[in-house]
């Protein structure tokens, strides 16, 4: 009943890994749709795409069976870190994401110059972040099988 949050830049791979997973029989839930996720204003005015907090309190309360894998990275997600087994931070270097986000065709983010730069931006301030939060790094310039192996290999051994 391991529940594993997978968070990480854009281009690490987070929703292809959502995609194995769940062909291989996991609950994986991509936490970047409207279902999941929402527009909200911040005080300053800006927009931030955040968790739907109820709802990823309904999917964390009412798992009961097998191992959850949640992907996403928002900036509400830390509200949620002691209710994962892990806080697993997939990463890559900055070439590898974006020559990932130059070919992917089920995102458009990242297509835009302006994009690109607040992915590298990300890079530099968010990742540091995320990685003193986890509870286990995988390299996702690794072949994508042994990303979703090491994974399942954390959901196994989950306290």
């Amino acid at each position: 009943m391991a529940k594993i949050l997978v968070t990480g830049m854009s281009g690490t791979g987070k929703s292809t890994a959502m995609e194995m997973l769940a062909a291989r029989g996991h609950r994986a839930v991509d936490t970047d749709s409207d279902r999941w996720s929402h527009w909200v204003t911040l005080p300053d005015g800006s927009t931030d795409w955040a968790w739907r907090e109820p709802a990823i309190g309904d999917l964390l309360a009412t798992h009961r069976e097998g191992a959850l894998f949640v992907a996403g990275c928002k900036t509400n997600q830390g509200r949620f870190y002691p209710r994962f087994d892990h806080v697993v931070l997939l990463s890559a270097p900055a070439e590898i994401m974006l020559a990932r986000i130059a070919t992917r065709t089920n995102n458009p983010f990242g297509k835009r110059p302006e994009e690109r730069e607040a992915i590298l931006r990300d890079l530099a301030d968010v990742e540091p972040l995320l990685r003193a939060t986890c509870t286990a790094e995988i390299d996702a310039s690794a072949p994508i099988d042994r990303v979703v192996q090491r994974l399942e290999e954390l959901a196994r051994t989950a306290p």
